[in-house]
């Protein structure tokens, strides 16, 4: 198990560009499935969640060929079938969230398609009923073994369908979609997710022959076709770790420039953070956060107390609601947090009132942060790291906080931020990785 020792309390300074959104890759890598023809994908992070899927696509018969760093070309013309049976798919399956999304593919080309229950995060429950439902609307038929926790759905034929998903889902949404683009016939999809890298999914889908309109609403329409082609295609910069740099300038107190970021596609994301108080500028495409001694949280119109929630896009991504949290700790104010979307991402706080924040943990899924305005400043101590996002945010609080720290299981971050120690490093940060 890795540990970062992180010695807190300096401001950083510089430039720092996003890694390519692992959440977009994920989807992506798995569409390489739906053709035989060589499909190039550039900007994919270096990242243990991204490596374990395309380990997993080698493994299922894709051909690989790495280009450059970050830059893939894969075909999928010599599938083995057969691999989805055996016992190391079972394991490799179940250790990624993200190889849920390799079902609709296979079971778009292949007429079947078999995963094991995905791993990941541990923040609660996160079901797969509105996958399955809607490949049963498109035609598959679907056994689940609860010995072997092995999910399987199977199909001569896929039709189209119209269909309403009991939630926006963003790999369900993606997961339907990609077995709906070689179904016979049209399928409507509403109350789709419609998430930027969904609209980049689409759009990859649409460059090898898919004919999906609707892109980036919430009903997508969907005219089947025979085959799809090969195509090269670029991710978007990661907005979660955009955010995470955003929440590290405020809290170190610096100076950091984030560039290329697409700021078009950043939603809801740098306004809800200058409601802290936090100040940032656009500079073309990048983010400059200049040095701050002091950010004050805005208070309603009527004066009361600030609620920032989670919601399916364009709403604020849940995956920053951890960033949100350890921010306010150090702002002048208060802050209501809401964590509609799941039941067990602020279990974590616990952590940041070891190190002197001041935090209320109402329930689950409610968090009040009385801000210290810098006035008194976090301790250093010696934590886990639950999550990807929460295990960020205790970063940031480490790097902010008077001593040294120590953070374990850092595979966790790993999974989602490319060599964060390194960049880091370049902004300044003092932080060993042992």
């Amino acid at each position: 198990m890795g540990t970062f020792i992180i010695e807190g309390g300096h401001k950083l300074s510089g430039s720092i560009t996003p890694q390519g959104a692992k959440n977009e890759a994920l989807q992506v890598l798995c569409a390489v499935l739906l053709s035989s023809e060589p499909v190039t994908i550039s900007n994919l992070p270096d990242i243990i969640d991204v490596n374990r899927l395309i380990d997993l696509l080698r493994d299922m018969g894709v051909k690989v060929h790495k280009n450059s760093h970050g830059n893939f070309t894969f075909q999928a013309d010599a599938i083995d079938i057969s691999y989805l049976q055996t016992d190391a798919f079972k394991k490799a399956g179940s250790s990624l969230r993200g190889s849920i999304m390799i079902v609709g593919p296979l079971l778009a080309r292949f007429g079947k398609g078999f995963i094991p229950k995905p791993g990941g995060d541990k923040i609660g429950r996160r079901r797969l009923d509105t996958h399955f439902e809607g490949f049963i609307k498109l035609g598959a038929s679907f056994r689940y073994n609860k010995e072997e926790h092995f999910y399987g759905v199977e199909a001569d034929e896929l039709i189209g369908a119209d269909m309403l998903l009991d939630e926006a889902s963003v790999t369900g949404t993606a997961n339907i979609v990609m077995a709906a683009v070689l179904a016979k016939g049209k399928t409507t999809v509403y109350n789709a997710a419609c998430e930027p890298y969904i609209q980049q999914l689409c759009r990859m889908l649409n460059n090898m022959g898919a004919n999906i309109s609707g892109v980036g609403s919430n009903l997508l329409t969907i005219e089947g076709v025979k085959s799809l082609g090969g195509c090269t295609h670029r991710l978007l910069p990661d907005m979660i770790e955009i955010g995470s740099w955003i929440g590290l300038a405020a809290m170190t107190r610096s100076e950091i420039t984030i560039k290329d970021v697409c700021w078009d596609m950043l939603g809801l994301i740098p306004g809800t953070f200058k409601k802290l108080g936090i100040k940032l500028e656009r500079i073309g495409d990048d983010i400059y956060i200049p040095e701050q001694k002091h950010y004050k949280i805005q208070n309603y119109i009527d004066g009361s107390i600030l609620t920032i929630s989670d919601a399916p896009w364009p709403g604020f991504t849940p995956d920053l609601l951890s960033i949100i949290l350890v921010v306010a700790t150090q702002a002048k104010g208060s802050l209501l947090i809401h964590q509609k979307m799941f039941e067990s991402r602020l279990f974590f706080v616990d952590k940041l009132i070891d190190m002197g924040a001041k935090i209320i943990l109402c329930d689950p899924h409610r968090a009040t942060v009385i801000g210290h305005n810098f006035e008194s400043q976090l301790k250093a101590t010696t934590m886990s790291s639950p999550d990807i996002r929460a295990g960020v945010s205790l970063l940031i609080a480490a790097l902010s906080a008077k001593g040294t720290s120590t953070i374990h299981n850092i595979e966790q971050i790993d999974r989602g931020y490319e060599n964060i120690d390194g960049r880091l490093k370049a902004l300044g940060a003092f932080i060993k990785r042992e």
